[in-house]
C-alpha cells in the first residue's frame, strides 16, 4: 500500500467470490440491473464514449461483471433510441443494520414509493431500521477501485508501477486479489491506463469505501446482516448496497 489511509484486510474482494459465484438466475439480474445503469449513463450524457465519462466507467463496471458485449450495446442503443421511455431516478437510501452496522443503498427506479417501502421492509425485516440522509454517510469516502486477480499471472511490483504511473491513490495486496483505490476524478484516468496495459479486471467502478468497520459475533446477529444484504441486493430496483460490516 501506499499514501494513504485504505484499511488492508477489509478488502472488496470477499464480495468479489461471493458474486462469482452467483447461479445463473442471479447473474441474468446482474445484467439487467448493469442494462440499466448503462442507459441512465447514455440519458444524462449522450452515446458517445468519448465525451461521456459515466458511461465510459459504466461500460468498464459491465465488462467487469463480464456482461457480454452484445447486452452493453443493445442497452446503449435502446437508451439512445427515440422510442425511449424509461425514465429512471437515482435514489440512495441510508440506515442501520444488526448492531449499528451502517448500510448505503442506491437505487435506480421508476417508481419511488415502491422502492422506498420495499427497501424499509428489508430493512425492518432483518434488525435494522431506515435512517434520514446523511446519517451514515459521512462514514465513507467515495473512492474508485479497480480489482484484479492474484492468479500468479501478475507481476505484483510491475502492477503497482503501473498503478503509481497511472495516478492511483493506493495498492493493497490481499491473498487473491490487488486492490488499487483511486481518486473519483482520477479513475477513469487509471482504469484506462491499466485497461491498455491489457490487465484484466475483476472490478472496476466508483464506490463506497468505509473509514472504519463493525466486527459482529453474535451468531443471530450475523444471520440478519447476511439476509438484510441478500434480500436487498435481490431487489430489482438496488444497484448497489455498501455497508461497513467487516464480514471477512
Amino acid at each position: 500500500m501506499f499514501g494513504g489511509d485504505i484499511v488492508s484486510g477489509h478488502s472488496k474482494w470477499a464480495n468479489i467470490k461471493n458474486k462469482k459465484g452467483k447461479s445463473d438466475a442471479q447473474r441474468a439480474k446482474i445484467f439487467t440491473k448493469l442494462g440499466r445503469e448503462l442507459q441512465v449513463a447514455v440519458r444524462s450524457g449522450g452515446p458517445d464514449v468519448d465525451i461521456n465519462s459515466k458511461l465510459r466507467d459504466t461500460i468498464a463496471k459491465a465488462k467487469a461483471a463480464n456482461v457480454p458485449n452484445d447486452n452493453i450495446q443493445r442497452s446503449i442503443k435502446k437508451a439512445a433510441g427515440e422510442g425511449a421511455t424509461d425514465n429512471y431516478e437515482e435514489i440512495t437510501y441510508e440506515g442501520y443494520g444488526p448492531a449499528g452496522v451502517a448500510v448505503i443503498v442506491e437505487a435506480l427506479t421508476d417508481n419511488r414509493n415502491r422502492t422506498a417501502a420495499d427497501v424499509r421492509h428489508h430493512f425492518d425485516k432483518f434488525g435494522g431500521n431506515l435512517g434520514s440522509t446523511g446519517c451514515v454517510s459521512f462514514m465513507f469516502e467515495k473512492k474508485g477501485v479497480i480489482i484484479i486477480e492474484n492468479d500468479g499471472n501478475v507481476d505484483e511490483d510491475q502492477l503497482m508501477m503501473d498503478a503509481i504511473d497511472a495516478g492511483a491513490a493506493d495498492f493493497v495486496t490481499e491473498e487473491d486479489a490487488f486492490e488499487i483505490y483511486t481518486e473519483t476524478d482520477t479513475f477513469s484516468n487509471v482504469r484506462l491506463a491499466l485497461e491498455k496495459k491489457n490487465y484484466v479486471f475483476l472490478e472496476a467502478e466508483v464506490t463506497m469505501v468505509p473509514q472504519n468497520y463493525v466486527e459482529l459475533t453474535d451468531e443471530k446477529q450475523l444471520e440478519l446482516m447476511e439476509k438484510l444484504i441478500e434480500n436487498l441486493e435481490d431487489s430489482d430496483d438496488v444497484m448497489n448496497v455498501y455497508h461497513n460490516w467487516d464480514a471477512n
